[in-house]
């Protein structure tokens, strides 16, 4: 049995603000750099291309209608030759690559928050909707559905992903522990506009915490930062924009290991890359504890389904032939 041991890099950095061109050169900057310090895998920030809407949170819906606007003209399809060169760069620097992009749908009002999963030969093996927009998220993208929910067997081990706020969700990391998932992908972005008592960075650290430990494999956060551009970009709505997106333990960045525990030194606020083995053997001691999918769970008192057919928007009967039999 082959137990890989590689080597994952993650980044906490803020996009080129709703540019995507820039944003894609950005990250191949990045990936570049992870591969050339022996990286076989880079995470990337949620919806990294190329913005996160943060006018849902700081304006009324009305005022931030222009901004859906402006998010929705720069989303993206994974065909779209915006996207190539990341795919290429994939190829060029022998990587796998996991990040966040705003993925335009067939409607007009259709953006879903989606996670691309980006082999090293370059090709897109998966990508997960982020199945339910957190609170005030819901003013921008579609929900997602079970189809996405899948683990991935590559080159780095069994790869899955969550964005953000479904990282909370126990039966969506369920679904994806139970498909053998040892490497888990938890992408975020930095909210300073969360409530006071709460510390966003810690609550990250918690969640993948709880994943890594529950199911006894490696947790990968990254998250992005709110950089100059986007509060000066906003400051034409919210004039004190500095002040309302501006807060310390906002973001965090790093790696949990099967225990639990954090390896290394993470990221908190700070941009940057960091890095860590992934060694797929530790992931068996802490299973011979708690194996929740298999000797630590009875399935026979315990059912979960999951529903795993794409969402149907509509349904097309002719039923002329039957009709005219009557």
């Amino acid at each position: 049995m082959d137990f890989k041991k590689i080597k994952a890099a993650t980044v906490q950095t803020s996009p080129v603000f709703l540019n995507v061109e820039k944003t894609i050169e950005k990250a191949i900057g990045f990936i570049k750099e992870a591969s050339q310090n022996g990286a076989s895998l880079i995470a990337f920030p949620e919806v990294f291309v190329a913005g996160y809407p943060y006018w849902n949170w700081i304006m009324t819906p009305v005022q931030g209608s222009k901004w859906y606007e402006k998010l929705y003209k720069c989303s993206v399809k994974t065909d779209d030759a915006s996207m190539q060169p990341l795919f290429e760069a994939a190829k060029e620097y022998n990587i796998h690559i996991v990040i966040g992009i705003n993925e335009r749908g067939n409607s007009y009002g259709e953006i879903y928050n989606t996670n691309l999963i980006i082999d090293n030969n370059g090709k897109l093996i998966g990508k997960h909707r982020k199945l339910v927009p957190t609170w005030a998220e819901k003013l921008t993208w579609s929900s997602g559905d079970g189809s996405s929910l899948k683990v991935y067997d590559t080159e780095v081990g069994p790869l899955g992903t969550l964005a953000c706020g479904e990282n909370t969700n126990t039966l969506a990391r369920f679904t994806l522990l139970s498909q053998g998932e040892l490497v888990h992908i938890a992408n975020y972005i930095s909210l300073p506009v969360a409530p006071p008592d709460y510390n966003m960075a810690e609550a990250i650290k918690i969640r993948a915490a709880a994943h890594s430990f529950e199911g006894k494999l490696f947790t990968i956060v990254s998250c992005s930062t709110i950089s100059q551009e986007i509060m000066d970009a906003l400051r034409e709505d919210v004039p004190n924009v500095d002040e309302v997106l501006t807060r310390k333990n906002s973001a965090f960045s790093g790696f949990i290991g099967p225990n639990g525990a954090t390896i290394g030194e993470p990221l908190i606020d700070d941009e940057g890359i960091v890095y860590a083995e992934i060694d797929l053997e530790k992931c068996i001691q802490p299973k011979q504890m708690h194996d929740i999918l298999g000797h630590y769970n009875r399935f026979d008192i315990f059912d979960l389904r999951v529903n795993i057919a794409p969402t149907r928007k509509i349904k097309f009967i002719d039923n002329y032939e039957e009709f005219n039999k009557k």
